[in-house]
């Protein structure tokens, strides 16, 4: 790795910017000790990498600032632009270098998910944006979940869409397929290509084309009324007064209403910005997107925020994963983009027509952009207010506690069962003071000695304790502080028996000086320190308490969920490990196939044999097992 400066060396400088070759692709700016700095693009390499070195080139402070720190420039070429687009994104995301704008992945905004993989696509809100099955389309983010609900919950009256995740009926649709709400998808009584056109009228909607599906339906239903088929034309009337219903927004005062727009501005303080994206279709405002991005850190001490920078990085996240159908021809920004040729180019190639974007100053179109503004600032100053909660709590656990710094990330356990069946345990995690979610995980307790009538939840919690920082004690390298995925604090829901369980594993581990772990009692909410014989002196609806309760509540609950999944899934099985020659893959196999054990039991010889991995000897066997009258018949 080279450990000089190109900015000190620039006979060095001009020998690797010779090879860098005048073709699109992806560039790497790495410092002295192969840290990545900074990933950006361009339709010619060579020419862009150069820029960043001229003098006369105008540099924000913060790219400024990493040019000075280059040791090497590593390049990615592509046979396009819009894949040197999608790589750097990917990169991004991947690697997460120190000078790029990043945007947060914190949930705070629902997406509409459509499974187009399936066979029956199913229709739900999710925060969780995963990269999942390729065909499979996220809609979103929206900043309004209690809008975004009632949405999906007139489409669904609007449009018949499967209404269950689960069958209620093995042989019959329910009430829902009766009053028109299903098609039946849980009998197939509706093909998987008709389903598909049904979902897609959908789509439109949350594709900011409802004007566009009220045409066709429209059409539709004028032909249905001419062909005198009056009774499909009321439902299609029906529908299209539904539709007219979602989109009695007040029209948008711009002008040429026949331009479809997307207009976006942000609003930041000296950690984040708040990004506001509305969508206008045919002078209606059909949504309104949010985005967080985080500010650098070599941005937050200065007043410098780069607006287009963060506006250039958020909209080509958002384009990147929307419909060549969904992109405006026109694009309104409130800041000039640093790169507004790359996406323009990139936009025009995706839509195969012309996309404007623009910066206007004066009229309609900048008066519109400082509502959007406004409604940034709006977002912005909900966020700090929902924030600050989260810190004024952590600040006095940290006061109650003592602890050096606010506890990031904060881990809680419990332990579920019945008189020792099924025990399980969870881990949660709160990462400054709220939930997340992808990194809970279960634990089945594995000790022999915890069995049916048998439970001792002072081992178990010290045995998940011990599983949880094994990994510590295998690689004594692995370090410990710094971390992210060691915690700040660690919470045992329980007393002072429950406490010195893992406070004893821990000292066993080596690692109890380097972890901090307390316990929160139930009955008066009262917190044990390691050592100490009596609780805390605190107040129960402290900021700090409270926080500790919400974790508290919050492994209480997914230990109990998982616990109630692992019992019904051995009840089920349990009456299947009965029948001869049915081992554990084919009972789950069955169980997939029929959904549960009261569909086994009233299924026929012949509907049993259709079952994957069941031939006709073993479908007797079951039969039999479920109908002994049978056999002793010699049905």
């Amino acid at each position: 790795m080279n450990t000089v400066l190109l900015v000190q060396d620039l006979e060095l400088l001009e020998a690797r910017l010779r090879e860098i070759p005048a073709e699109p692709g992806v560039y790497l700016m790495r410092d002295r000790q192969s840290n990545l700095l900074y990933i950006g693009k361009s339709k010619k390499l060579r020419s862009r990498v150069r820029s960043y070195f001229r003098d006369s080139q105008h540099l924000s402070p913060r790219i400024a600032m990493m040019v000075q720190k280059v040791a090497e420039i590593e390049f990615i070429v592509t046979d396009t632009e819009a894949e040197a687009l999608a790589l750097e994104a990917n990169l991004i995301k991947q690697h997460l270098p120190y000078f790029n704008i990043l945007l947060k992945d914190d949930k705070k905004y629902p997406y509409i998910l459509i499974t187009w993989s399936e066979e029956y696509p199913r229709i739900f809100i999710t925060r969780n944006r995963r990269l999942g099955k390729a065909k499979d389309r996220y809609y979103g983010p929206y900043t309004d979940a209690r809008l975004l609900r009632n949405t999906l919950h007139l489409v669904k009256r609007i449009f018949p869409l499967r209404q269950r995740p689960q069958p209620l009926f093995k042989d019959r649709p329910c009430l829902n397929y009766d009053i028109g709400r299903c098609p039946g998808v849980c009998q197939q009584l509706i093909s998987s290509a008709d389903y598909h056109q049904i979902v897609q009228k959908v789509a439109m909607i949350f594709q900011g084309r409802s004007e566009e599906l009220i045409d066709t339906l429209t059409q539709q239903m004028e032909s249905a009324s001419a062909e005198l088929n009056f009774e499909q034309a009321a439902i299609l009337r029906d529908r299209i007064n539904g539709l007219k219903s979602l989109t009695a927004e007040q029209k948008v005062s711009l002008p040429d209403d026949t331009v479809s727009r997307d207009a976006v501005a942000l609003a930041a303080d000296n950690q984040k910005a708040c990004v506001q994206l509305f969508q206008i279709r045919a002078g209606k405002l059909v949504g309104r997107l949010g985005f967080v991005a985080q500010i650098p850190e070599s941005d937050r001490h200065s007043n410098n925020i780069d607006s287009g920078a963060i506006l250039q990085r958020v909209l080509e996240e958002h384009y990147q994963n929307v419909e060549p159908v969904e992109i405006p021809a026109e694009i309104i920004v409130q800041s000039e983009l640093p790169e507004a040729e790359f996406l323009t180019a990139f936009l025009t190639e995706r839509k195969r027509t012309k996309v404007k974007i623009i910066a206007p100053q004066r009229q309609a179109k900048a008066e519109f952009l400082e509502m959007v503004e406004r409604n940034a600032e709006y977002e912005l100053a909900r966020l700090q207010k929902q924030e600050n909660a989260n810190t004024q709590s952590l600040e006095d656990l940290a006061s109650i506690l003592d602890l050096p710094e606010l506890p990031r990330r904060i881990e809680g356990y419990d332990i579920s069962h019945i008189q020792g069946s099924n025990a399980v345990a969870s881990q949660v995690v709160f990462i400054d003071g709220l939930p997340a979610k992808q990194y809970y995980r279960h634990y089945k307790i594995k000790n022999p000695d915890i069995t049916i009538g048998h439970s001792d939840d002072f081992a178990s919690l010290a045995e998940v304790i011990g599983r949880r920082f094994r990994k510590y004690i295998e690689d004594p390298n692995l370090p410990r502080l710094d971390n992210p995925d060691f915690p700040d604090l660690v919470m045992i829901d329980g007393g002072k028996g429950q406490l010195s369980a893992v406070v004893s594993i821990l000292q066993k581990m080596n690692l109890l000086a380097d972890l901090r772990v307390v316990s929160l009692a139930k009955q008066r909410e009262e917190i044990f320190l390691p050592g100490e014989s009596f609780p805390l002196e605190t107040d129960a609806e402290q900021p700090g308490i409270q926080l500790l309760r919400r974790l508290r509540d919050e492994a209480h609950r997914f230990a109990v969920t998982f616990h109630r999944q692992q019992r019904s899934d051995k009840l089920k099985r349990s009456r299947l490990d009965e029948i001869p020659g049915l081992g554990f893959h084919r009972q789950k196999q069955l169980l997939a196939h029929f959904r549960s054990i009261d569909y086994i039991r009233e299924a026929t010889l012949e509907q049993l044999t259709k079952a994957p991995g069941i031939g006709p000897k073993l479908a007797q066997e079951i039969y039999d097992y479920f109908h002994p009258e049978s056999r002793a018949i010699g049905v």
